[in-house]
């Protein structure tokens, strides 16, 4: 798929299709629920800045493509604070379609569609790769024990079937992984069922070579081949929603051993990654595009509904606010909220651009250039 590019023409399209598709359903959520809440949408932009190219649709929706393609975002009508607007352009607003016209229900109805339509694609994108391609067989078979590795010190064998870490069932090798990254150094109770008997083993992960500053544990075992499984339309959509809402659920315990100190904090990506990983993905074929499409819709979601001040879910918590005090908060409260919702959002994003060029390819050719 796009092989027959350079790596990094590739890159860039692949980037551009994949944050493109994810924008735009994301800001249809809030289109659609906005015009089913009689709410008017002045202009729907995919990209921010200049515009590249435009239309007026027949309700008046200015509709355009802008050349910055790092997000977007639909203009409500009447969404500024009426004491802000000019009286002239008061005057123009049509009366009862206006944003703040609609009740809080309303107003929250419009902010959380934007979230819920990523929700709904990822469920989508899966249930079509579950449909088309194949939803993989569970498997937590050891296919193959390092020489020297923490496994093989511990006995572990070729054939061997992980049941359990400390306690938690184990079900895909995935969640092994997961389970064993963030424990470098330390004792881990591992069960194996060995030919039919269960086997009860205490590893200790060692650090992975190159991740001394940031240490991420390694067993020394390999997987073996995943397997993949049809499922028909309505049997596909139910698995899309549990894998929906497992990837949500995973995503969530990693921020939070992110902010208990017990994940790195490189593995916070940005702009500059996630290209890297849509090239990547792209040489690997479609499932592995459809695949990365519906991942980072879970987490475009989930980062929106974060009750952070200028984020979809900062809007929510102000409304919900409303809706238990009987009157918005104060302007002077949304004005420091937003302000401070904006200075986090800001070290956020340098943060994760600083991860991904410190850690990335970008990184590592600069280090390459200075020896």
């Amino acid at each position: 798929m796009l092989g027959f590019l350079p790596d990094f023409a590739r890159t860039i399209i692949s980037f551009l299709v994949v944050l493109g598709v994810l924008v735009f359903i994301h800001e249809l959520g809030h289109y659609l629920a906005a015009r089913w809440r009689g709410v008017h949408v002045d202009v729907f932009s995919i990209g921010f800045g200049r515009t590249i190219a435009s239309w007026r649709d027949r309700v008046g929706t200015e509709w355009k493509v802008s050349w910055l393609p790092l997000g977007g975002y639909v203009k409500l009508h009447g969404q500024a604070d009426l004491a802000d607007i000019p009286p002239e352009e008061l005057a123009q607003l049509r009366p009862g379609q206006t944003f703040h016209d609609k009740p809080v229900r309303d107003r929250a109805i419009v902010v959380a569609a934007g979230p819920v339509a990523n929700f709904l694609l990822a469920i989508v994108l899966f249930a079509f790769l579950f449909a088309t391609h194949g939803r993989p067989i569970p498997d937590t078979t050891i296919n193959a024990v390092t020489a020297g590795s923490a496994a093989e010190a511990a006995g572990v064998m070729p054939g061997d079937k992980v049941v359990s870490l400390d306690g938690e069932p184990i079900r895909r090798f995935e969640e092994l992984q997961r389970h064993i990254q963030p424990r470098a150094g330390q004792s881990v109770s591992m069960v194996l069922d060995r030919e039919g008997r269960q086997v009860t083993v205490r590893i200790t992960p060692t650090v992975r070579p190159g991740s001394e500053q940031a240490p991420v544990g390694v067993l020394g075992v390999q997987g073996g081949g995943a397997r993949f499984e049809r499922l028909d339309p309505l049997s596909a959509i139910g698995a899309g929603v549990a894998q929906t809402w497992d990837v949500t659920s995973q995503t969530l315990v990693g921020i939070g051993e992110m902010l208990a100190g017990q994940r790195s904090a490189r593995d916070l990506g940005g702009p500059i990654r996630i290209a890297e990983v849509s090239g990547e993905a792209a040489s690997l074929g479609w499932v592995a595009v459809v695949n990365l499409m519906a991942l980072l819709s879970v987490s475009l979601g989930l980062l929106n509904l974060f009750p952070v001040p200028m984020l979809d879910g900062g809007h929510l918590v102000f409304y919900a606010a409303e809706a238990i005090r009987g009157r918005p908060l104060s302007l002077r409260a949304q004005e420091i909220g937003f302000r401070a919702g904006f200075a986090l959002l800001i070290c956020l994003f340098v943060f994760a651009t600083w991860n991904d060029i410190a850690h990335g390819s970008i990184g590592r050719w600069v280090a390459g250039l200075i020896g």
